[in-house]
Order: structure tokens, then sequence, then C-alpha cells
């Protein structure tokens, strides 16, 4: 069973992914394979952060989980969808950029 704050999160990566796939793969109503691959890799990882219920966002994490090409792709993905998220998500942009502000655990 997962926490609700990690299916949060899960789901606004969603989003993010998607938002980005739409816009710069042209995929309307499901995304590309890479994208669906790149979802199912970040819920995994997500599934398995070892900071669970004190996770800070990606960014802020001490920990990197993600492998470099990976990581290098969501930052990507982030960096387009991020400021777009608060015109077409707003509430889970808001979250997120709360979130970003707390500092990460040490553990």
């Amino acid at each position: 069973m997962n926490l609700p704050y990690v299916e949060r999160e899960k789901n606004t990566l969603k989003k993010m992914i998607n938002l980005y796939c739409r816009d710069k793969h042209r995929c309307n109503t499901v995304p590309c394979e890479d994208c669906r691959i790149l979802i199912n890799y970040a819920g995994k990882r997500l599934d398995m952060c070892r900071f669970k219920g004190d996770k800070p966002t990606c960014e802020r994490c001490p920990v990197h989980c993600y492998k470099p090409d990976m990581r290098d792709k969501v930052k990507k993905i982030m960096r387009y969808a991020g400021p777009r998220m608060i015109f077409y998500h707003p509430l889970d942009a808001v979250r997120h950029i709360i979130k970003n502000r707390k500092r990460a655990p040490i553990k």
C-alpha cells in the first residue's frame, strides 16, 4: 500500500510528463512509448523512496535514485512542464512549490 503523498507525487509527475509529451511529441490522448516507460520508472523509484513520509522534492533530495539518463529526461520535462503546471494543474503546482521550500531530512 502506498502512502497518499507518494501517490500524489506520482500523479503530479505523470501530469507533467503527459503535458510535455502532448506538446513536444504531439501525443494527444496517450503518451508515447518513451514517456510511458519514464512514467513507470519514476513510479517505481517513488515507491522505493527511502524517505517515504518525509520525502522532499527530488530537486532537494540528498539521494539521487534515478539512473543518469532517466534523471536527465525528468529534469528536461520538469523544466518545460513545471511553469505550465500553474495553468493546467494549479493545485498540484502550488503543492509542489510549497513542498520544494521544505528542507530535506537527514537519514
